[in-house]
C-alpha cells in the first residue's frame, strides 16, 4: 500500500460534529496517524445524526460520523476527570497537531488549551475552529450554519426578490470552514519545515485561529465576488425576481424524467436556436435584438411556445445530450441514486466502498482530489467509539494494568472487546 502524502504526520482531533471533524478527515484520508479524543458516553454527537443505514438509528452507523471519520483512531477520554492530564500530556508530547472546534475558552477550561499544551510541545501546531474566531467582539456568541450563512452576508441574495431571504441546503459553510482549516494547518506544517531547512532554531508551534464566519466572508462562491464588485459599483447584491432576469433559458427546467439546468442565454442564445432545430420564428430579427433577453413577454413566449414543449417530450440524458451537442452550458440536476452509477465518477473512482464492523459494507465519497505518487486511499473505515483506546495508549507506553487502572477511575473508556 502505497504510503499517503502525509503519511507520518500525528493528529490530535478534539472534534465533534462537522468543520473541526472535516479538517481532521482531509489530514487522515492522505496519510496522517490521526486520534480522536471523544468523550464519554456517547462521543461524538455526529454519531446520533443520520441518515442511518435502513433508517434505524444506530450510535456506530450515522452516515455523517460514518463519511467524516474515515482513516482515524478512536480513544475515549472524560476530560473533566482528575487522571485525564497525564493522558493528556502523553498525547500532546506524541502529537504534531492538534484540531479542536470547541467555543473559545472551552478547552483552556478542559486543560487542552493552546498555552498548556505548547508548554508541553512547543512545536505543537494547534488549530482552533469556532463560530467567531477566539478574538473581538462576539468570540462568545452560539451560531449555527443558518446564522452564519445569514451574517456572512450571501443569504441576503438568495431567494426571490418579493421574498425573505433563504439559506441554500446542506451544510456547504461548515465543510467549507474545515477545508480551509486543513489548508492553514498544512501551511503551518510547511512553514515548521522551512524553519528546519534554513536552521532557525526559534521557529516552533503555533496556533491557528479559523472563524467560520470569515470563512463564509472570504469564499468566491458566497460574498467575496459580491464585494469586489461592490467597491466598483456601490451597488448591493439583490434578489432575483421570480423566473430569472439574466436571460433566458437560464433556469432549471423539467425533463421527462427529472430535470437539467440550462444556461443558452445571451452569447449561447444561437446555440440554444441550434439545439432546437433552428425554428424559423426564432431567427425572425426581433429574436436578434440584444434587448429581447430582458424582455419577460418575449421570455414567456420563448419557454411556452418552443423550450418547454422541446424539454418536456425529452428525457433529461436525451436533453443534456444535445445540448451539449450544440455546446450550450447544461447539466443535469443528480439524485444520490444518479451520482451512484454516473459514469464520470465511476471511471474517476470517486467512491471507495469499505466494511464497517456495525454498519456492513458501504459506498463511501472518496478523495476531493488525485495525487499520482501518494494518493488518498480508505486504509480503514470510521473507528468505534473507544476502538483503539488500549491500542493508543499501549503505544504511549502504559502497562496492561495502568490501562485497567484508568478504566476503572472512569478516566478512559475502554472497547467492549478490550474491557473483558
Amino acid at each position: 500500500m502505497t504510503d499517503g502524502a502525509l503519511a507520518g504526520l500525528k493528529v490530535l482531533d478534539f472534534t465533534h460534529y462537522v468543520a473541526g471533524p472535516y479538517c481532521a478527515k482531509l489530514l487522515a484520508d492522505y496519510g496522517a496517524d490521526v486520534i480522536k479524543v471523544e468523550r464519554p458516553p456517547y462521543g461524538d454527537g455526529a454519531r446520533r445524526i443520520g441518515p442511518f443505514p435502513g433508517d434505524e438509528p444506530h450510535p456506530e452507523k450515522s452516515a455523517l460520523f460514518l463519511h467524516l471519520n474515515t482513516n482515524k483512531r478512536s480513544v475515549v477520554i472524560d476530560l473533566k476527570s482528575d487522571g485525564a492530564a497525564g493522558v493528556i500530556r502523553r498525547l500532546t508530547g506524541w502529537a504534531d497537531i492538534l484540531v479542536e472546534n470547541y467555543r473559545p475558552g472551552v478547552a483552556d477550561r478542559l486543560g487542552i488549551g493552546y498555552e498548556q499544551l505548547s508548554a508541553v510541545n512547543p512545536a505543537l501546531i494547534y488549530t482552533s475552529i469556532s463560530n467567531f474566531g477566539q478574538t473581538g467582539p462576539y468570540r462568545d456568541y452560539r451560531g449555527s450554519e443558518i446564522v452564519l450563512y445569514g451574517m456572512g452576508g450571501e443569504m441576503h441574495s438568495t431567494g426571490l426578490a418579493d421574498r425573505e431571504p433563504l439559506k441554500l441546503g446542506g451544510s456547504v459553510g461548515l465543510y467549507q470552514a474545515g477545508a480551509v482549516a486543513a489548508v492553514a494547518t498544512m501551511g503551518a506544517v510547511l512553514a515548521g519545515s522551512f524553519a528546519d531547512i534554513s536552521g532557525d532554531d526559534s521557529a516552533g508551534g503555533q496556533h491557528i485561529d479559523v472563524s467560520i464566519l470569515e470563512t463564509q466572508l472570504g469564499s468566491v462562491d458566497r460574498r467575496q465576488s459580491a464585494l469586489l464588485a461592490h467597491q466598483y459599483t456601490g451597488e448591493l447584491s439583490h434578489r432575483p425576481a421570480a423566473g430569472g432576469s439574466g436571460g433566458y433559458p437560464n433556469a432549471v427546467y423539467p425533463c421527462r424524467d427529472g430535470y437539467l439546468q440550462i444556461n443558452g442565454s445571451r452569447m449561447y442564445w444561437p446555440r440554444t436556436v441550434a439545439m432546437l432545430g433552428s425554428p424559423p420564428e426564432l431567427n425572425a430579427p426581433r429574436w436578434q435584438d440584444p434587448a429581447s433577453q430582458g424582455n419577460p413577454v418575449m421570455q414567456d413566449e420563448f419557454e411556452s411556445e418552443h423550450f418547454l414543449p422541446w424539454i418536456l417530450e425529452r428525457t433529461r440524458a436525451a436533453a443534456w445530450q444535445a445540448a451539449q451537442h450544440n455546446r450550450v452550458l447544461s447539466g443535469p440536476i443528480n439524485t444520490m441514486a444518479d451520482l451512484d452509477v454516473d459514469p464520470s465518477f465511476n471511471a474517476r473512482g470517486v467512491f471507495a466502498e469499505g466494511d464497517h464492523p456495525a454498519a456492513g459494507r458501504l459506498r463511501y465519497p472518496g478523495r476531493p482530489f488525485i495525487m499520482s505518487q501518494s494518493p488518498w486511499q480508505l486504509r480503514h473505515t470510521a473507528p468505534l467509539l473507544g476502538q483503539h483506546t488500549w491500542e493508543i495508549l499501549t503505544e504511549l507506553g502504559y502497562s496492561p494494568a495502568a490501562i485497567a487502572a484508568l478504566s476503572d477511575a472512569g478516566v478512559i473508556a475502554l472497547a467492549a472487546s478490550d474491557a473483558g
